[in-house]
């Protein structure tokens, strides 16, 4: 399951079977059991497999260290995000907790791994939930720009990915102004507006450019 999980592309039996160290006819016989446990896992021999999206996994499968990452990540999102997403962090954490095994829960409750806080400023956090709503709607995204020396521009961008850094927050965003991917930190930004106008192209087509002008990928 995890080795499907991880792919977004379908993956050859071959593939997956020199990966996990076990046979094709074991990967079949083990495919058909997940297939029949509820897993929808769509393809066949000759042709690839990919997992589509909503299959859970039982909490059981959650190893102490997997219970630990998941802490440590809530643990820093709640430094350095706006009040809705820290609090949607403490609550995912709550509802794996209650239905973890009590010595894995405990790993949540009395965590050994610390994320430092570094909370975002007043001009990150009037400009976070804005940002946000603007990628998950596909919306443009308004706002004055302040460079490094205090030079203030009025941007219209296309929201692509907002990156988390210990220091600060920054959208990587296309800019109709530069007619290029340009990246803007959010504690420079004011007069921030989510408007209703939709993306010209779909955020994940945005995405894959903007890898590709960044050299992210192959």
């Amino acid at each position: 399951m995890q080795s499907l999980r991880r792919r977004r592309v379908p993956a050859a039996g071959a593939a997956l079977a020199d990966e996990l160290g076990v046979s094709l006819r074991t990967l079949y016989r083990d495919i058909a059991a997940l297939k029949a446990r509820g897993a929808e896992i769509e393809g066949e021999a000759g042709f690839g497999y990919v997992l589509k999206p909503g299959f859970a996994v039982p909490p059981l499968m959650f190893t102490i260290e997997e219970v630990e990452a998941l802490a440590l990540g809530a643990s820093w999102v709640e430094g350095r995000a706006d009040a809705a997403l820290a609090r949607a962090a403490r609550d995912a954490l709550g509802k794996i907790a209650a239905v973890l095994p009590e010595e894995r829960a405990a790993a949540i409750a009395w965590p050994t791994l610390l994320a430092g806080a570094a909370s975002a400023g007043e001009a990150e956090r009037a400009a976070l939930p804005l940002v946000r709503a603007a990628l998950a709607r596909e919306r443009k995204l308004g706002f004055a720009y302040a460079d490094k020396i205090g030079r203030e521009t009025k941007r219209l961008v296309w929201p692509v990915a907002l990156g988390f850094f210990d220091s600060s927050r920054m959208l990587a965003a296309w800019c109709e102004t530069r007619q290029a991917f340009r990246h803007f930190r959010l504690d420079r930004m004011a007069q921030v507006e989510a408007l209703e106008e939709r993306l010209p192209k779909a955020r994940r087509s945005l995405l894959r450019e903007w890898r590709r002008a960044e050299g992210l990928e192959g």
